[in-house]
């Protein structure tokens, strides 16, 4: 939406009828003590004032409007162009627990997340930022918010396989924080999980409810084959299964205004990153546009000293 980064200056503007005023007082007494001096004087400068009366008052307008145009770029006037689109910040919430280290997705989930990551992050534009958080049993920063895409990446390809739990709440509530630490930007989570939160401090719902406060969307993808995957076998020798709780998910994705995704295989994984990647909102940049009427001052001026001074000049 179009309008001032500093309105304060606006107030500036009351200098002009200040200005015209103090200028119409000045005629006054100039008038006034013509006709002391000299009668005569004073029909002359009255009938000069007749023929041209219309002259003084452009040399008047012109410093006046000079003079509102530099206040009005100093207010830092704006409008949104659709040319130039504002950044935004995208953080990717990464599970990295025991089960992702399942083979389904050749050669591992964690490895066709990597991909996949990478594709959304190869797809994001001049000015965005993105960070990497991952969960197992706590959660942990795996790249900081920057926009330098190639050391994100480096350090999402850096991240190591765990044994631990599902602490979704904390990596997604983590993921929250890093995207709301650059003010005035539009913010989006991508969180993907292929577990059932089972560990942390915070509850899914309560990273939601945080969010939802903050205005942040996030977008939940799910990773897990159609049928049950063997993840490991405990002390006893029972198989243990990856179990994938598309409800919370799809819950988190309704109740932040995002969008949930469910993946079967590393193909269909990589098409939801890249998808997601084309389809973040943007908002019009708002671009400064008080140069030009800075530009406009200049000329009015030198307008003004075109009319006093050049050829056909108006004489005060």
């Amino acid at each position: 939406m179009a309008g001032f980064f500093h309105p304060l200056w606006l107030t500036g503007l009351l200098l002009v009828p200040v200005l015209v005023l103090w200028h119409r007082r000045a005629v006054r007494q100039r008038r006034r003590a013509a006709l002391a001096f000299s009668r005569v004087a004073a029909i002359r400068e009255a009938a000069e004032g007749t023929r041209t009366s219309r002259r003084p008052l452009v040399l008047l307008a012109c410093p006046l409007l000079a003079l509102s145009l530099i206040f009005i770029g100093l207010a830092g006037p704006h409008v949104p162009l659709d040319q130039a689109e504002e950044g935004v910040s995208v953080v990717l919430v990464m599970d990295v627990s025991g089960s992702m280290q399942a083979t389904d997705y050749a050669p591992t989930r964690l490895d066709a997340a990597k991909s996949a990551a990478k594709a959304l992050l190869e797809g994001l534009r001049e000015g965005d930022y993105a960070g990497v958080v991952t969960f197992e049993s706590g959660a942990r920063s795996a790249a900081y918010l920057s926009p330098d895409r190639d050391r994100v990446i480096r350090d999402l390809y850096a991240i190591a396989p765990r044994t631990g739990s599902t602490a979704l709440g904390d990596g997604l509530l983590l993921g929250i924080d890093m995207a709301d630490a650059i003010p005035g930007r539009r913010k989006v989570v991508v969180l993907l999980s292929d577990g059932v939160a089972n560990a942390g401090s915070v509850s899914p719902d309560e990273a939601a409810a945080v969010a939802l406060e903050r205005g942040i969307p996030v977008h939940t993808v799910g990773i897990g084959s159609d049928g049950p995957v063997i993840t490991g076998y405990d002390a006893f020798g029972t198989p243990e299964y990856a179990e994938l709780d598309e409800t919370t998910l799809q819950r988190i994705a309704a109740e932040t205004g995002g969008d949930y995704y469910r993946s079967v295989n590393a193909t269909t994984l990589r098409t939801i990153y890249e998808g997601i990647a084309g389809e973040i909102p943007r908002e019009p940049q708002e671009t400064d546009i008080g140069y030009v009427f800075y530009l406009c001052a200049v000329g009015v001026i030198i307008a003004e000293f075109s009319l006093r001074y050049g050829r056909g000049r108006i004489l005060p």
